[in-house]
């Protein structure tokens, strides 16, 4: 994978991270989702600012992956595409506080190892 494309598959993780930052903000201002509510919940999907927001920075990042694609193997854009975990765990634990706990941050460390193996040759 060239720097190239490399940077262009970063570019495509950011947008995609940067989607579910907003998604959860959104789903945040829904609030739980029941059977009595969920007909409602749906229909507020589309007037929820941060929602729609979060599946345009999903839909930048398909695209942009979409050209990765047209240059990169599939068997080194998809494994490396994980790149995603690292940046929801970032995400989940700066502006959410959730707990990183030991676990958590070596089972990222084997994802991010793996991704190091697969993308070079």
């Amino acid at each position: 994978m060239t720097v190239q494309e490399f940077a262009l598959l970063f570019v495509a993780v950011l947008a995609s991270a940067l989607g579910q930052l907003f998604l959860k903000l959104g789903a945040l201002q829904l609030g739980q989702v029941t059977g009595a509510n969920a007909i409602g919940h749906i229909l507020s999907i589309a007037t929820t600012p941060a929602l729609v927001a979060g599946l345009m920075a999903y839909g930048v990042g398909a695209i942009l992956y979409i050209l990765v694609l047209t240059r990169v193997e599939l068997s080194v854009a998809a494994p490396a595409a994980a790149m995603i975990y690292l940046a929801s765990v970032i995400i989940g634990a700066v502006v959410f506080k959730e707990a990183l706990s030991f676990g958590r941050l070596a089972g990222l460390g084997l994802i991010m190892s793996g991704v190091v193996l697969v993308a070079t040759r």
